[in-house]
């Protein structure tokens, strides 16, 4: 079985490891070996979906040579038609599934192959054809080429992330208009739920603003929650949000000053380059925000990190202010901006400082011994994962089913 679950684990998508995948009796397996069957089944997964929208642009193929006198608009109106009426799907699937299929099987043909190979998933696919495809051909391909290699390794979050601030570099005036032509579309939509309760949705709004209203929700909601209060925090937040909005006390007073959080180069602050910047919380954002968000921001606390360019490590950190906070969280947070669970997103400065060889039982207070885990992923942690360091923002989790997870450091 050992053998068998070895070639699970590498084997390429196709007919032979469908059958194979068929054979295996999951009951009879330990949970490292329906871990492998589970990758299995998601690499054919990923294969079988390539080949359905691969079929989806033959159909559509199919239908243009058979319309001669159609124009384009009309070909895709019939296609999506027969491919609706084929799979009975409402008109609206039809047509999203195609526009998709065409986008990926004819301009993003290694996206499609790297799905085709089970080297993606399809929610990654679509990650990678929308950050993309407003950009001309040359650079669509040169940011694509630059993100497959790590892209099985990377949530749809992270993988967004990495394309948005690729995607501002190579075309600082493109992303700059983009970002300008949605925020003029900005509004506030009211809707309501069959429940009878109802959503209240800003729409683009600037991110610097909305990074910063979100973090005055937050702080409000920790200052309110007491012992007492049986709800929970996204509860909280929501009535925070309604006390502000209808001008009723927030029943919390905020518990700190606000501090600048941003990465952005020196030479983008001196307006030399328009390198992309990134507010953490948020995601990358042009250099016209990162440089808005500086000068509105000047009178508060900066805490600086200075880092080595070619090796993306801590070198120095500080304040430009008094009451820092310890040396210790500075360089935690600095070396490891994010929980340090493969994936998460969670900031650093939202999340618990863990002692990974618990304090109780002898674990030093210092930087090696110290990670930042977001509340969920630190319970987990308690929960029988285990957590290692390799070097400095370098981690290995290793699940209670004995498998291992490395988290390498994100460069500042």
């Amino acid at each position: 079985m050992d053998r068998l679950c070895g070639h699970l684990a590498v084997m390429a998508p196709g007919a032979e490891l469908a059958g194979m995948l068929e054979s295996v009796d999951l009951a009879g397996l330990s949970g490292h070996e329906r871990v492998m069957v589970l990758r299995g089944w998601s690499r054919q997964l990923a294969h079988v979906q390539a080949r359905l929208l691969e079929a989806m642009v033959a159909v559509a193929g199919a239908v243009a040579a058979e319309t001669r006198w159609g124009d384009e608009q009309t070909v895709f109106d019939l296609s999506s038609s027969e491919i609706g009426a084929g799979l009975s799907w409402t008109r609206g699937a039809a047509e999203f599934h195609l526009g998709f299929a065409q986008d990926l099987v004819d301009r993003y043909p290694r996206v499609w192959e790297a799905l085709d190979s089970g080297h993606i998933d399809l929610p990654r696919a679509r990650v990678l054809v929308e950050q993309t495809r407003h950009l001309p051909s040359e650079l669509c391909d040169r940011v694509c080429e630059q993100v497959l290699d790590k892209a099985s390794n990377q949530t749809t979050g992270q993988l967004r992330a990495r394309l948005q601030r690729l995607v501002i570099a190579v075309d600082p005036d493109s992303a700059r208009k983009r970002y300008e032509d949605g925020v003029s579309g900005r509004r506030v939509v009211s809707e309501h739920n069959d429940s009878g309760t109802g959503n209240l949705l800003g729409l683009d709004l600037p991110a610097a603003e909305l990074n910063q209203a979100m973090g005055r929700i937050n702080r409000l909601a920790r200052s309110a929650k007491s012992a007492d209060d049986e709800r929970s925090m996204d509860q909280i937040r929501a009535d925070v949000l309604l006390d502000l909005l209808t001008g009723r006390d927030a029943g919390a007073r905020e518990r700190r000053r606000g501090v600048v959080d941003i990465k952005v180069d020196l030479t983008t602050l001196a307006e030399l380059d328009d390198n992309p910047a990134e507010i953490p919380g948020w995601g990358p954002v042009i250099a016209d925000i990162a440089r808005k968000v500086v000068s509105e921001q000047a009178d508060l606390e900066w805490r600086f990190t200075v880092t080595d360019p070619n090796r993306g490590e801590v070198v120095h950190t500080g304040l430009t202010r008094r009451r820092p906070t310890t040396s210790q969280k500075r360089q935690v947070h600095a070396q490891t901006p994010t929980c340090v669970f493969p994936g998460c997103r969670m900031p650093a400065r939202d999340s618990d400082l863990d002692h990974r060889h618990a304090w109780s039982e002898g674990g030093p207070t210092d930087d090696l011994n110290l990670a930042p885990l977001c509340r969920h992923h630190h319970r987990l942690k308690h929960d029988r994962w285990e957590l290692e360091m390799v070097t400095p923002g370098m981690f290995v989790w290793t699940s209670p089913l004995g498998l291992t997870y490395l988290v390498e450091p994100v460069p500042p």
